[in-house]
């Protein structure tokens, strides 16, 4: 039979594939961050949990919100993500929290890298310790800005609050604050 085609019924025939997903939203959540960069890689979630360390059931988790990535999975992330999805810090405690968070040091690491107690280092944190010039040194060589920069930053004492007051910043860890 060389040279011959044999022939075919017509038959009704539908192609099916998955519709890909739009990338051309704007992430509000940190899991929209991680879906968003994803599907721009063109990666499943188990190639985005290769690249960031984790299973894939955990790349899910986080772009659903159901769960929240430990500190010490960020550095990867924000290399995963070409960024950092929070918002630039304003103040000091926020700048100390954006630097540990980055760093993907847990509070005991990151006094320990400064030198520092624990408990100085959260109460840094949250606003309510009033620094030493010693301390301030420190946390100006690891933020990498002048000890002049960090009273200026850490606004303390703010307006109308004395050394003996807390001092209580903004909640930090928010993509969106206005949301």
């Amino acid at each position: 039979m060389q040279g011959r085609v044999a022939l075919l019924q017509l038959v009704p025939v539908t192609l099916k594939a998955l519709k890909p997903k739009e990338t051309d939203f704007e992430p509000r959540t940190f899991g929209q961050h991680l879906l968003r960069r994803r599907l721009i890689l063109k990666l499943s979630q188990k190639g985005a949990g290769l690249r960031l360390g984790v299973t894939p059931q955990t790349v899910l988790h986080w772009e659903k919100g159901q769960t929240e990535p430990p500190i010490e999975c960020m550095p990867a992330i924000i290399r995963f993500l070409g960024y950092d999805p929070f918002p630039e810090p304003t103040d000091l405690p926020d700048r100390l929290f954006a630097k540990r968070r980055a760093m993907g040091w847990t509070i005991k690491e990151a006094a320990r890298q400064l030198g520092v107690d624990e408990g100085t280092w959260g109460a840094w944190e949250r606003g309510k310790t009033v620094l030493f010039r010693k301390h301030r040194a420190l946390i100006a060589q690891l933020l990498g800005v002048s000890a002049e920069e960090i009273c200026t930053v850490a606004k303390w004492p703010p307006s109308g609050i004395g050394r003996t007051q807390e001092y209580r910043p903004a909640a930090r860890g928010q993509l969106n604050p206005s949301d």
